[in-house]
């Protein structure tokens, strides 16, 4: 049973100090980040993210992608799309950051999908996200039968964690498939929208934990997608990270009629969302 807590009992407007301990680009817009908090390892839970701030420039909020498991400090994969985000890329082995949190209670259902088979559905940078899930399911590889991972992206250039990828698809009951939404003389693999995939799942559906995260237009689509195996809207959870500002419920940024996605989430039953129509 997973053994980390969703409450945080630190002063949740406070970042810690943390030092990046590696570095590295993972394409051109991509980049990976491992950190240690000064004060020493955090318990989280796959799902929760964490405000990353940068002494004078701001802070922005990220998804950790790492599996509680590992114990080696916070991974963090972050993409280049504005000034803070700009000035986290530029961070460099030894270089200090802030980081607050752990935040967020709604979270990958690690209980719930033991002895299921799960299926990710990856859009763009919806990897990234559910790359925590997916390594604590690997790293539990006994708790859960198949996993089924697609993975769909834009073009060759939008790539990213393909070793990962290599070696998970040879592990035992583990599938990796991959599109490109654009051909390329380069790829010989499938192509198309990620959900040209799902008709090529080799489990049942019907009886799966789906797992999805990407940009807002792939959901609905998506859904649609998998309306024909009637899936339980309690077996979908949607990942909506996207919408998220200040963390801890105050700025509205991220509230969805009742709903924050910050305190509620970021991760939601599709049973949660089909009541709230600007939901998706």
């Amino acid at each position: 049973m997973c053994q980390c807590s969703t409450v945080d009992k630190k002063d949740i407007y406070l970042p810690e100090p943390a030092t990046v301990v590696e570095a590295r680009m993972l394409n051109k817009t991509e980049r990976y980040l491992r950190v240690k908090i000064d004060s020493g390892q955090w318990d989280y839970v796959p799902g929760q993210f964490v405000e990353v701030s940068i002494a004078g420039t701001g802070e922005a909020p990220l998804t950790i992608a790492s599996s509680p498991s590992s114990g080696d400090g916070l991974e963090i994969i972050v993409r280049r799309v504005g000034n803070v985000t700009n000035a986290i890329h530029r961070l460099q082995v030894g270089q200090k950051l802030g980081i607050r949190g752990p935040l967020g209670r709604g979270v990958y259902p690690v209980e719930q999908a033991k002895g299921r088979d799960i299926l990710f559905i990856c859009g763009g940078i919806g990897l990234v996200p559910q790359r925590s899930f997916i390594k604590y399911v690997l790293d539990h590889r006994s708790d859960y039968r198949k996993v089924v991972i697609l993975q769909g992206v834009r073009d060759m250039e939008q790539r990213l964690l393909e070793d990962e990828l290599s070696a998970w698809s040879s592990m035992p009951d583990v599938v990796v498939m991959e599109t490109l939404d654009r051909p390329d003389p380069r790829w010989s693999g499938h192509v198309g929208v990620v959900t040209t995939l799902i008709p090529k799942v080799p489990i049942d559906i019907e009886r799966a934990v789906i797992s999805v995260c990407g940009p807002p237009v792939m959901y609905k689509f998506v859904l649609m997608a998998l309306r024909e195996y009637k899936v339980s809207h309690d077996d979908i959870y949607l990942n909506l990270e996207r919408k998220m500002k200040c963390g801890v419920g105050k700025c509205g940024h991220c509230q969805i009629n009742h709903l924050y996605c910050c305190m509620d989430g970021p991760v939601f039953r599709y049973s949660q969302l089909a009541v709230v129509p600007e939901a998706i």
